[in-house]
């Protein structure tokens, strides 16, 4: 069993304050796989003090921005030589299947701090404008000591989108990793120590609840970076909005996928697998409504489902495995949960339901759900499982219109055989991502984030380093 005992502040290993531990448990034999300290409000303190340090006497927001986003730059070479251990070590800690881990969960993070470190090279810190009285210098500033909120289900992908523009941008962080995934984020910390940035500069305290709102409560934080879900982002947004501290929020989603009628079928399958199974159906962009109108709902239904029992149950360390097991217990018993009020709503299950895969391990079978409506609790609520619901619709409007009815908007999809006409489509959707016969995937160059209930503000591209900045303007005569 891998043992860790120390935790990662100031740039250095150091011991906890307290003697608690989190074990880390294998989602596919349910034994304890590895345990780490169990962060507390002490711990906390101790890492926003060294980065408040590092912050307000350090060299690092000093640096120009393109000697930070060379140090960043660095920092990605040593990433890219150890994928393959990042890839392995999320598959063990919370069951993402090797494939989906190797394609996504390790390339995606070490792509955006390729970006950010290019994208730092050239981006303006000042400029001049015009002013009534005279020239105004607009100047970009970082907004300071950063606490980085990150979740299990794509834990390094969600720490870098966080931490590469923050770092660019000359700020300093605390990263908070989820209990359950906090692994991969000490082979991070030994990058980070790699890499030349300064002690102090990155903080890493994996921890619970209570450790968690304490470092967003703490006064030596000056902004908070959060992913999860949207009733803890509520309570996030609650203090922050308290204390006049800068938030982003990216919270959950409940995304559709629009199958017009001229969609070919067969070859949207193989990429709609990805968009709304990805990740054992842990990930907050899944498009889990299938809006299908009513002349080819059952074709849809049956290519779904076909889709669905073409993906291997399994192993997640097995290379053949398609779908592996949830992260926790309590997340097997949230999905099946789901599953038992789609029966009780009426719902018809075409494929899985209630009987698990296997004896051991946290899984639940995929399930596809025919015959619902949108008011039923599997159309409206998140349930982050492999769970997929098939809605018809009217007509086009109809599609639309059912797409936008939710609480939430942070993905979606469209599926026809003219991509202008579904970029047409896109503009009517109020998400803040789309894709055309495809699912948007989260590129470094373009903002993520959502409307309504699905967050505040936006990550990654141009946007996602400006979330970092504040502006100051400088306006002088003579």
């Amino acid at each position: 069993m891998l043992q860790h005992d120390k935790l990662f502040i100031g740039g250095d290993w150091i011991a906890p304050a307290g003697t608690g531990t989190i074990d880390v448990v294998s989602p596919h034999t349910e034994e304890i796989v590895a345990r780490v300290p169990d962060g507390t409000p002490a711990d906390m303190d101790r890492a926003v003090a060294a980065a408040r340090e590092a912050f307000d006497h350090g060299p690092w927001p000093r640096m120009t921005m393109a000697e930070r986003a060379a140090v960043v730059g660095r920092l990605a070479e040593i990433y890219a030589d150890r994928q393959a251990e990042i890839a392995e070590t999320i598959t063990l800690e919370m069951g993402s299947p090797i494939t989906f881990s190797q394609l996504a969960q390790a390339p995606q993070p070490l792509g955006m701090l390729q970006y950010f470190a290019g994208l730092g090279a050239t981006f303006p810190v000042e400029d001049e404008r015009p002013g009534a009285f005279g020239p105004i210098t607009i100047r970009r500033e970082p907004v300071g000591v950063v606490a980085a909120i990150v979740p299990w289900n794509v834990p390094q992908f969600v720490i870098m989108t966080k931490l590469a523009p923050a770092l660019v941008a000359g700020c300093t962080v605390v990263i908070k990793p989820a209990p359950e995934t906090p692994l991969d984020s000490y082979l991070l910390a030994d990058m980070i120590k790699e890499s030349g940035i300064p002690a102090g500069v990155v903080n890493i305290v994996a921890a619970g609840r209570e450790a968690g709102e304490h470092l967003v409560s703490h006064p030596g934080v000056d902004k908070v970076a959060f992913t999860g879900s949207t009733a803890a982002g509520r309570r996030i947004a609650s203090i922050c909005g308290e204390q006049l501290k800068r938030c982003t929020l990216e919270l959950g989603g409940k995304s559709a996928a629009i199958i017009l009628d001229d969609c070919d079928l067969p070859s949207a399958m193989g990429f709609l697998s990805i968009a709304s199974l990805m990740n054992n159906g842990q990930a907050c962009v899944a498009q889990t409504r299938i809006l299908a109108s009513r002349r080819r709902y059952d074709e849809v239904v049956q290519a779904v489902a076909d889709m669905v029992t073409g993906q291997a149950v399994g192993d997640p360390a097995d290379p053949a495995t398609g779908i592996g097991p949830l992260v926790a217990k309590r997340q097997q018993d949230r999905v099946e949960g789901y599953i038992r009020a789609g029966l009780e709503e009426g719902a018809k299950p075409v494929v899985g339901g209630l009987d698990r895969p296997f004896d051991r391990g946290w899984y639940v079978a995929p399930t596809v759900f025919a015959g619902a409506t949108n008011d039923m609790r599997i159309a409206r609520e998140e349930i982050f499982g492999p769970v997929l619901t098939v809605i018809p619709y009217e007509d086009e409007g109809d599609a639309i219109r059912i797409a936008n009815d939710s609480d939430y908007g942070l993905s979606g999809s469209v599926w026809t055989a003219d991509a202008d006409h579904g970029v047409d489509v896109a503009r009517q959707v109020r998400t803040g991502t789309y894709g055309v016969n495809m699912m948007n995937t989260m590129d470094p160059n373009t903002p993520f984030g959502g409307f309504k209930a699905s967050g505040l503000g936006r990550e990654l591209g141009p946007e996602g380093l400006s979330a970092y900045l504040e502006y100051k303007s400088i306006a002088r005569l003579g």
